[in-house]
């Protein structure tokens, strides 16, 4: 049979992907003898099987029986005994950290009869029909699908009437009467009563947590996350311990390493005479950890010592969850913190500095996207003016945007394309759609470890909590700074997380830290240190080259400051705007042969100049120059545009612009129903006599230029839209003609590459022949992923790829991370046929997902050469290059 359950004492982290993570890792707790409360772990498996049928897995219920006999047992009570009662708690737990986004049911035992035992026994009566309300409520709204703003309100109203600011200052009379009310709300919006079996508690509650798993915020928080929907989650049953008991209680979230910093030292929350869940949810203002040791010395000791050894155990950033209860510490949780990018960077640098990982693993512990975030502009304060609000810096970065109070406001701007930041009191799971939006998220309430704090840190949004000046009226849709200014919807803020300051209006950005090393080498902290370490160990061991798109010689020796060895893709349509559009026009219009070579002769030394500009600042390096691909009307004035002269002239009595007729009887006669499959590509260059001889002959004397300058131009030239060996081979003659003239007329040897760019089905399909004629292939991903779809990305990225994106049938746009089952599989066949036909065929990418982190690593995986991507992305992709040769799996997965 099928085991379903595991007590603590049976697992380890090794079993996360059956265990969960929290079961995983209670169990690896429990192992090395913390003070873990026991319980045991229902699997990832039996909720796979119960979402799959909609039933129990066959024989679930007598495991869960078993385990809870045998904890009864250990503990010398009963679940729900009148006079002294076990509780239990019921807790979501998958193989990747989903905070917030499943459920939780607490106090699972409590009814009628064992919440006054429960007083008896812990002296309080209070502490017993608090406990009571909270699970009635948890209950409710988890497992009975009441809304739980019915809850609130009904909690509000009480204390509004009792005049009490929060719900410590309600006594034990007002929460009996509130566990009345809450019980009567759920007769009446449910039709059923609140269950006083303790096991029908049981068994409902971790059937709600296995629902939980497709909950429309956890299918979000996990398309986002990229985390596959067919894993499920576990769930941990595990005996209540309660630091809502009075003032030696409390319950606490820290982590081994500040996650929004990297700094060492043990940060986090603490709140006394409270649950676990109203730290996270920011109700109640928390205090430091530091006020903790100087409230309860021995308990924060023993918590050092505890995260210590699970840091040093898991060798990295552990985020904890504890409850203290009368004095006695218990740890809930542990996991590998999320973090920021910041902190990511300056804790993989001081675990290698401390010996406790490689410089491998150092390398694996970051990632490009992380990278990227720190090359983002901060805020330059100086010209920021006075500050509204100040709040904990919960993670960094500069976002500016329009200020709005509700998720479902933020999502409706941001698809408007504006910038929002979503401001609320605090936030809660289902305020992720919102929280994707936006830019930024403030909260007025909360610390380093409320949901707003840990889910951002998470997404890498800009986020400050708990900024206590701030009075936000969600309601009115406002907030007031303490100096009486108010912020209305729309209003525009710039958010700080770097620092926890919130200005008005858009503060001016200037270029991070980060981007000031990339650019002149400074080192200004210990972050930006760790970044250079951490990309010359990616130099080291990467296999794939990185090289830049670029097109100027700016471009050019911006990406070599980046880092590049060479360009991968330079565009020669980007020569031909401009004031040079004219002389494209009298080209097209040329009715002779002569006045066709006149014009292409004026464009001559134009582009001649730009090869040689391009070739100085990337001399040395391979330099792959793309003959003219789009079509020649994307030269011409707009046909509409045209049109619309001529007829207003007309109607007006006029004589049209003759040099506009010919234009539009020009643009007509090259209009294209799909300019993306038509005449582009090598078809112009075999089509317009001279063109290509045009721009071959600019390449070869700029390369002689350079030569006799002393220099070591190495240029490359690439044929695009290639589908057919013939047509490379008739290109190939012409480019090979006009390099030996130039080598005759200059007494220079000219000897540049010829190769194509595979962005068609059919040239990946026929690689080996076009082998052949190709001394190397440059894989073109962005036509290649249009062709091979059969969609233009211009037209369907607004149409329909956010359904598709919903519905799942992409789990990212195919543009942006690169499709391996369809394209990849030509790139693939491509690959290994082309080098069949010539061993050493050189290989590389010039698509924009050259630069994607993902795609990089399978792009190693297939054997490619060389990546190309723009001159920003240069950083990320040689990151990721790195990173792809040690885990040679062609993934990266860094959840």
């Amino acid at each position: 049979m099928v085991r379903y359950v595991y007590d603590f004492r049976d697992g380890d982290r090794g079993l996360a992907d059956l265990l969960g993570g929290k079961g995983a890792n209670l169990a690896e707790m429990t192992r090395l003898g913390l003070p873990v409360p026991p319980g045991f772990t229902v699997t990832t498996e039996a909720c796979r099987a119960f979402l799959a049928t909609g039933e129990e897995p066959e024989g679930m219920s007598a495991e869960i029986s078993r385990h809870l006999s045998a904890l009864e047992t250990a503990t010398g009570r009963l679940l729900g005994q009148p006079d002294d009662p076990l509780l239990l708690s019921v807790r979501s737990g998958a193989r990747f950290s989903m905070p917030g986004m499943m459920e939780t049911v607490l106090d699972i035992g409590l009814n009628d009869a064992s919440v006054l035992g429960l007083a008896k026994v812990s002296g309080s009566e209070r502490f017993a029909w608090d406990s009571y309300r909270r699970l009635v409520q948890m209950f409710g709204s988890t497992v009975m699908g009441v809304d739980p703003a019915l809850f609130d309100e009904a909690m509000t109203l009480l204390k509004e009437a009792r005049k009490a600011p929060d719900d410590l200052h309600l006594d034990a009379s007002d929460l009996a009467w509130l566990v009345e009310s809450y019980k009567r709300l759920i007769r009446n919006e449910t039709g059923r009563d609140f269950p006083q079996s303790p096991a029908q508690q049981l068994q409902q509650a971790v059937l709600a947590v296995f629902r939980s798993w497709n909950a429309a915020r956890a299918r979000l928080y996990r398309h986002r996350e990229h985390i596959p929907d067919d894993l499920g989650t576990a769930v941990t049953v595990q005996r209540m311990v309660f630091g809502n008991l009075g003032p030696d209680s409390g319950s606490g979230v820290a982590f081994t390493r500040d996650p929004a910093t990297g700094r060492p030292g043990l940060y986090g929350d603490y709140l006394p005479n409270a649950q676990g869940e109203d730290v996270v949810a920011g109700i109640r203002d928390t205090m430091t950890l530091a006020e903790l040791e100087r409230l309860d010395p021995r308990s924060y000791q023993r918590l050092h010592d505890h995260a210590r050894t699970l840091e040093r155990h898991y060798r990295d950033l552990c985020d904890i969850e504890f409850t203290i209860e009368r004095g006695t510490l218990w740890m809930l949780q542990t996991r590998v913190g999320k973090r920021t990018a910041e902190a990511a960077f300056a804790i993989a640098a001081e675990l290698v500095g401390e010996g406790l990982i490689t410089v491998d693993e150092g390398l694996n512990r970051v990632n490009g996207e992380g990278l990227a975030r720190l090359m983002f502009p901060r805020f330059d304060t100086d010209r920021a003016g006075d500050v509204l609000a100040h709040g904990v810096p919960a993670s960094p970065g500069a976002a500016v945007g329009a200020a709005v109070f509700d998720s479902a406001e933020a999502v409706r701007r941001a698809a408007a394309g504006e910038q929002v930041v979503l401001v609320r009191e605090e936030t809660t799971p289902d305020d992720l759609p919102g929280m994707v939006a936006a830019q930024a998220v403030l909260t007025s309430r909360g610390g380093k470890t409320s949901h707003a704090a840990v889910v951002a840190r998470g997404m890498g949004r800009v986020c400050v909590c708990g900024a206590q000046d701030l009075v936000v009226n969600t309601g009115a849709r406002r907030f007031t700074a303490r100096d009486g200014i108010v912020v209305e919807e729309g209003d525009v803020i710039s958010v700080d997380g770097s620092v926890g300051a919130v200005y008005p209006g858009k503060v001016p950005l200037i270029a991070s830290a980060t981007m000031r090393y990339l650019e002149s080498g400074e080192q200004a902290d210990s972050v930006v240190a760790a970044v250079a370490r951490t990309l010359e160990h990616a130099d080291v061991v990467r296999r794939l080259e990185v090289r830049a798109n670029a097109d100027t010689p700016e471009d050019a020796a911006r990406a070599r400051r980046f880092g590049a060895q060479g360009i991968g893709l330079c565009r020669t349509e980007h020569m031909f705007l401009g004031e040079r559009r004219k002389l494209v026009e009298e080209m097209i219009l040329a009715r002779t042969d002569a006045g066709r070579e006149q014009a292409l002769a004026a464009l001559l030394p134009l582009q001649r100049q730009d090869f040689a500009g391009i070739l100085e600042a990337m001399d040395g390096l391979p330099v792959t120059i793309r003959l003219l691909d789009p079509p020649l009307h994307e030269f011409l004035p707009d046909r509409v545009q045209l049109a619309v002269r001529i007829a207003s002239a007309e109607a007006s009595g006029g004589r049209p612009d003759p040099h506009d007729v010919e234009l539009l009887d020009a643009v007509n006669r090259m209009h294209e129903e799909n300019p993306m499959l038509g005449l582009r590509g090598v078809r112009l260059g075999l089509v317009v006599p001279g063109l290509v001889a045009m721009q071959v002959r600019a390449v070869a004397e700029a390369v002689v230029e350079r030569t006799r300058a002393g220099g070591s131009p190495r240029a490359e030239i690439m044929v695009p839209l290639v589908g057919a060996v013939e047509e490379l081979r008739l290109a190939r003659e012409e480019v090979t003609r006009v390099l030996a003239e130039v080598s005759e007329e200059t007494g220079v040897p000219v000897r540049c590459p010829v190769g194509t760019m595979i962005e068609l089905p059919r040239a990946a399909l026929t690689a080996g022949r076009i082998a052949e004629e190709a001394e190397f292939f440059s894989f073109g991903t962005n036509d290649l992923t249009q062709t091979t779809w059969g969609f233009s990305r211009d037209d369907v990225e607004a149409a329909f790829f956010p359904a598709y994106l919903d519905k799942d049938v992409f789990a990212t746009s195919p543009f942006e991370t690169l499709d391996r089952e369809g394209v990849g599989r030509l790139v693939r066949i491509a690959v290994e046929e082309g080098r069949a036909a010539r061993p050493g065929l050189q290989t590389g990418v010039c698509g924009e997902h050259g630069g994607d982190p993902e795609s990089i690593h399978f792009f190693h995986a297939v054997g490619l050469d060389y990546v190309s991507c723009s001159p920003f992305r240069v950083p990320v992709a040689r990151l990721e290059a790195g990173r792809a040769a040690l885990n040679g799996i062609g993934t990266s997965d860094t959840r």
